[in-house]
């Protein structure tokens, strides 16, 4: 038998190729007994159970903090109405709103039944969905007019040139400036005695539109303007249109100044409502808060505070949504 001497070059390869080999077969099989990955929809993905308790634990505790410095100190704070209501107190005045709700929906349902048209005043779960609907209608107007005009001034200096003194004087003024001026034009023209929509929704719309548009504006001109000129060159350079390069180049390019833009506006036009509707006396939540005020009885206080916190709430909730909404735009972009 003849034996046949190995080199040291191909013992040399040998021993890498098997280490490749076995490196390649280890995570194969680690992962056949791995569990397997949830899918979500949109690409989303789960943080791990660390990272989650990381992000949630300082706010959990800072709100822990609030609540409990708040129990201590309200029962300190004397008003007209008593003791300023602690958390509890203001929890007990939320239920006693929803059981209100609940029994109003039951006296509609057996007025409708028995051929009547419920004319009860509206609960505090009316309250929220009108200003909801109002605050959705101004902001819906403020951006199909700012976004259109911030674009045109952020592409033109002329105009910009021409809008910027407008801008900066409107800008300050006051909700509770335009609501008179609102309130005229609006009655003077709604003149039907069964308009389609009521004159005191129009009305709060109207002004916050005309408060809310601003930041929207300022943001969709800024991000216009601000565009790399490189991209403004290749437009160029491709013969691109006004049309075709407003939607392919600037528009895609502006959307996080246009997205922050509207997210200021919505918190805006969300304060700015409220406002309106105590002045005004429109339906809403301000109205409600206006109208405990007025009431004066041991519970108003509580349920002020009740409308303080969801006011409150409903507001983080809107930011929060808007963040989503830019977030999954611009994943989109990408």
């Amino acid at each position: 038998m003849n034996a046949v001497p190995i080199r040291k070059d191909a013992l040399m390869e040998i021993e890498p190729r098997a280490a490749a080999e076995s490196a390649a077969v280890q995570p194969a099989a680690e992962a056949a007994h791995a569990a397997p990955a949830r899918a979500l929809p949109f690409g989303i993905k789960l943080p791990s159970g660390s990272a989650l308790f990381e992000a949630a634990w300082p706010p959990i505790l800072g709100i822990g903090v609030f609540l409990a410095l708040w129990a201590m100190l309200a029962p300190l704070v004397q008003t007209s109405l008593g003791a300023l209501p602690g958390p509890g107190d203001v929890w007990t005045a939320f239920l006693g709103l929803l059981d209100e709700a609940a029994a109003s929906r039951v006296a509609a349902a057996e007025a409708v039944a028995a051929g009547y048209v419920y004319t009860g005043p509206p609960t505090f779960i009316d309250q929220i969905f009108t200003s909801l609907e109002t605050v959705a209608a101004g902001f819906l107007l403020a951006t199909l007019l700012a976004v259109p005009l911030g674009l045109v001034a952020g592409m033109s200096k002329r105009v910009n040139a021409a809008i910027n003194p407008l801008v900066q004087v409107m800008r300050p003024i006051s909700p509770l400036a335009w609501l008179p001026i609102v309130t005229m034009v609006v009655s003077a023209s709604v003149t039907s005695d069964d308009p389609t929509m009521a004159k005191s929704f129009i009305i709060s719309a109207v002004v916050v539109m005309l408060c809310s548009l601003w930041p929207t504006l300022i943001n969709t001109a800024i991000g216009t303007a601000s565009i790399d000129k490189d991209l403004i060159a290749v437009g160029r350079v491709l013969r691109l249109g006004w049309f075709a390069r407003l939607t392919r180049l600037v528009l895609p390019s502006s959307l996080p100044y246009i997205f922050t833009g509207m997210r200021l506006s919505l918190g805006t036009g969300w304060m700015v409502l409220i406002a309106a509707e105590m002045l005004s006396q429109n339906p809403g939540l301000g109205k409600f808060v206006w109208d405990e005020f007025q009431n004066g009885s041991e519970k108003s206080l509580a349920r002020i505070m009740v409308a303080v916190v969801v006011i409150g709430l409903i507001g983080f909730a809107l930011d929060r949504v808007m963040m989503a909404m830019q977030a999954f735009v611009s994943r989109n972009r990408v």
